[in-house]
Parts: C-alpha cells; sequence; structure tokens
C-alpha cells in the first residue's frame, strides 16, 4: 500500500496538479491579502473622516461651557462600545462618557460611571485644544476587525474547496496514468525478458502521446519478433537441410573404414573424420530439438512425471562418466517423489545437459551436486558445481544460441546446451536462474 501510495505521488500529472494547485493557491491569498489591505485602509479612512467631522461639530461650540454641555448630551446617547466622547474642560473637570489614561502598557479609555471599569475594543481617537480644555473621539475598530474575519471566511469558503477538488482530480489522473504506465512497463518487462509476442495493450481512454508510445513499442518488438522468428527458422532449416546429408556421409566413413586396415594412417584419419561429423549432426540435432521445444508442441504430450525418478535414471547414468573423469556427481533428493506437470523425456535432456555441462567445465577432483526439494509450493531442481563459473554479464547471453565464453572454446561443445535447457524450463512455466555457487555455477529451474 505505501509502495502504491509512493509511486502515485511521485507520478508527473499528480505532481503538476500540486504545483498548479500551489499557484492559484498563492496568487488568491495575495490576492485576498491585498483586497483586506486595501478594504481595511478604506474602512480606517472612513472612521477617521468621521472623527473630523465630529470634531468639527463641536468646534462650532462658543465657548467651553458649550462644549461641555454638547459633550454631556452627545455621549447620554452615545454607545461607548461604539463611540467615546471625552472632554477636560479648562478647570480640570471631565464631561463626557469616558477618559483616556495611560500607564506602561499604553493608553485606555476608562467609563466614568461609578465602576470606572476599562471599555474593550480598540479605537480609533482624534483629541485636539479646544477653549482652553482637551477633547477627544474615539471610535470603535470592531468593523474594521470585523472585515478580518469576513476574509477569513472567504479564504475558506472559496480557496480551500477549490484546493482539495483540485488536488482530488490530480489524485484521480494520477492513478489512471499510472495504470497506463503499468501497462506499458509489463509489457516492456515481458519483452526484455524474452516475449516478443508481448505487446502494449492499448485502452479507449488513453490520450494521443500514449497511444503514438504504445505503437511503437509494439512496431519495435514486432519488428524484432519477425528477425529472431526469421533467425530461428533459418538456423532450423539448415540444420533439417544437412542432417541427412551428414548421415549419408557417415554412412560412407563406415564404409570405407570397414574396407581398411585398422591401424593405418588412413583408418585413424578416417575415425577422427568420423567423430567431427558425429559433433556436426549432434549440433544441427540440437537445433531441430530446440526448434521443436521453442514452437511449444510438446506441450501436447505433457503428463505426470515424477521428478524425483527422473534425477535418480540421469544421475545413474552419468555416474560412470563422472567417476571416470575424476568427478563425484551427488544426488540429493528432500523428497522421495515430486510430480511435475511435463515431458519426461525433454525434462531427462534438461537434467543430462545441466550435468553434462557441469562436467565438462569444471577441474577434475570437484564435485557436481544434483538437488530436488520443495519450498514455498514449488519444486526446485538444481544443479551446482565447483568450476570457474559465469561471470554475471554474461549469464544471459549463455543462453544464446552457439555463444560460449571465451574459456570454454578450448573445451569440446557446441553452445547449445543451457539454450535447450531455458527452452525446456519456457515450454514448462518454469523459472531458470544461473547464481554463483562461490565458487562454481548454480543452476535452478523452479517448476509451479
Amino acid at each position: 500500500m505505501i509502495a502504491r501510495l509512493s509511486q502515485i505521488w511521485r507520478s508527473m500529472p499528480l505532481r503538476l496538479a500540486i504545483l498548479l494547485v500551489a499557484l492559484f493557491a498563492l496568487i488568491s491569498l495575495l490576492s485576498l491579502a491585498a483586497s483586506y489591505a486595501v478594504t481595511q485602509s478604506s474602512f480606517e479612512q472612513s472612521v477617521r473622516a468621521d472623527l473630523r467631522q465630529d470634531l468639527a461639530g463641536f468646534r462650532a461650540a462658543p465657548n467651553a461651557r458649550a462644549v461641555a454641555i454638547l459633550v454631556d448630551a452627545e455621549s447620554r446617547e452615545a454607545d461607548p462600545n461604539r463611540l467615546i466622547i471625552s472632554y477636560i474642560g479648562p478647570d480640570g473637570r471631565i464631561y463626557g462618557n469616558g477618559a483616556i489614561a495611560r500607564d506602561d502598557e499604553g493608553f485606555h479609555i476608562m467609563s466614568l460611571d461609578k465602576t470606572r471599569t476599562e471599555y474593550d475594543g480598540d479605537y480609533l481617537s482624534l483629541t485636539d485644544p479646544l477653549y482652553g480644555g482637551l477633547i477627544t473621539i474615539a471610535r470603535s475598530r470592531a468593523e474594521i476587525m470585523a472585515l478580518r474575519d469576513v476574509f477569513v471566511n472567504i479564504l475558506l469558503i472559496s480557496l480551500l474547496p477549490t484546493v482539495f477538488i483540485a488536488l482530488s482530480g490530480g489524485l484521480i489522473l494520477a492513478r489512471r496514468s499510472k495504470r497506463h504506465v503499468e501497462v506499458v512497463s509489463s509489457a516492456l518487462d515481458r519483452m526484455t525478458s524474452g516475449d516478443l509476442a508481448a505487446r502494449v495493450q492499448i485502452g479507449p481512454r488513453w490520450s494521443d502521446d500514449l497511444v503514438r508510445i504504445g505503437n511503437k513499442l509494439n512496431q519495435m518488438a514486432g519488428a524484432q519478433d519477425a528477425q529472431m522468428k526469421a533467425l530461428k527458422g533459418v538456423s532450423s532449416d539448415i540444420a533439417h537441410d544437412l542432417k541427412t546429408p551428414l548421415q549419408r556421409v557417415a554412412v560412407h566413413l563406415d564404409e570405407l573404414q570397414s574396407h581398411l586396415p585398422h591401424d593405418t594412417q588412413t583408418a585413424d584419419l578416417i575415425a577422427r573424420t568420423q567423430a567431427e561429423v558425429a559433433d556436426m549432426t549432434r549440433v544441427f540435432q540440437s537445433l531441430l530439438q530446440l526448434a521443436q521445444v521453442e514452437a511449444g508442441s510438446p506441450r501436447a504430450r505433457f503428463e505426470k512425471v515424477d521428478l524425483a525418478a527422473v534425477c535418480r535414471t540421469v544421475v545413474e547414468v552419468f555416474e560412470p562418466s563422472a567417476t571416470a573423469a575424476g568427478h563425484a556427481l551427488r544426488l540429493d533428493l528432500a523428497q522421495d517423489s515430486a510430480v511435475v506437470q511435463g515431458d519426461r523425456a525433454l525434462l531427462g535432456q534438461m537434467l543430462s545437459n545441466l550435468i553434462e555441462n557441469a562436467l565438462r567445465h569444471t577441474p577434475e577432483g570437484t564435485d557436481v551436486e544434483v538437488c530436488l526439494r520443495s519450498e514455498q509450493g514449488k519444486v526446485i531442481l538444481s544443479v551446482a558445481d565447483h568450476g570457474p563459473g559465469i561471470p554475471p554479464d554474461e549469464r544471459d547471453k549463455v543462453l544464446e544460441r552457439l555463444y560460449r565464453l571465451d574459456r570454454s572454446r578450448q573445451t569440446q561443445g557446441h553452445g547449445l546446451g543451457l539454450s535447450l535447457v531455458d527452452a525446456v524450463a519456457g515450454v514448462h512455466d518454469a523459472a531458470l536462474t544461473l547464481s554463483d555457487n562461490a565458487p562454481g555455477l548454480c543452476v535452478e529451474v523452479a517448476f509451479g
């Protein structure tokens, strides 16, 4: 679950959606902030204009006494939470509904009733000397302060839902894009693993750019598939066409050898030629068998096969030759029976190729181990040796037809053994793995 969320988070559509949402949110916040600043400044200017107008009205009074009477009259009608009027007469007496006091924390507006309580809230005030006294008019900033809540509500009501909807849309697009990418990635994985018949399944809702990419990949896979089929067809045709002439040459050599003395130089030359012809025949026979296996025709003969019995039979056949070559061929069966669905002859051929390959390319005196075990519901057949092994960068190449390592060119073989093993494993839907045996090579075939 975490991995899937991480993939969606790293997807380009979601990141673009987040970037656009962040840009939209930033612009909206700047616009709201500018609107708030302009509106707040306009409100404050309006309040200050009202204060100047109120002060002008009191200046129209003829003397201090008239100002005091007017202040008392106005203050009785005014709401002190909205308007404070205070006049300190020439004699020091305070008139109105409030007085301005100052302490270490700043200015405060005090009530003039008996309780002498302090008014809460912020006020904008204007003070001016008048007829030997000091008049102060203060208007509440409550409406300006309420403006902030209005803008916050606008932000919550308009911006946040928009951001949420945009992010949800980006998430939906990211999930759709992820599904499309997974289709392409799955097809590429199958192609790179050797399944050139794999194709990108283009959906009806795919965008034009993804459709073009999918078509190009399918075109590339089709071209490679056609080339590989042509190459395999050519090699199979050559093997089929030359197999019969080689068999005729072998027959003629046998007839010629029967007419010559056995201890002559010519007889020895004919014997070496027969060996070379036999080796060529085996190469062509392997090519034909490989073509047959890759075509999938052996599946029609599949049946339940006891792989443990096949291992015992093949190891018993190879034990004399292994001992003669100075090798110890060991068989380790974790269970007496391991049944798989397959072709008995091909499975035996696969194991024979693995054992023969191990015996041929390992030093004298080393062990070759054949192991059969069950693991997590799978039957695993492995052949391990203690020879030079195969470098990691060449383990895929040795599965190709006629490919041989540089150090193997001085030994017998034709580079088809592991290719046939890979083909047999593929037709049985088994996984073939080549790994390091430290030292040596370990080949595992996992069935199921």
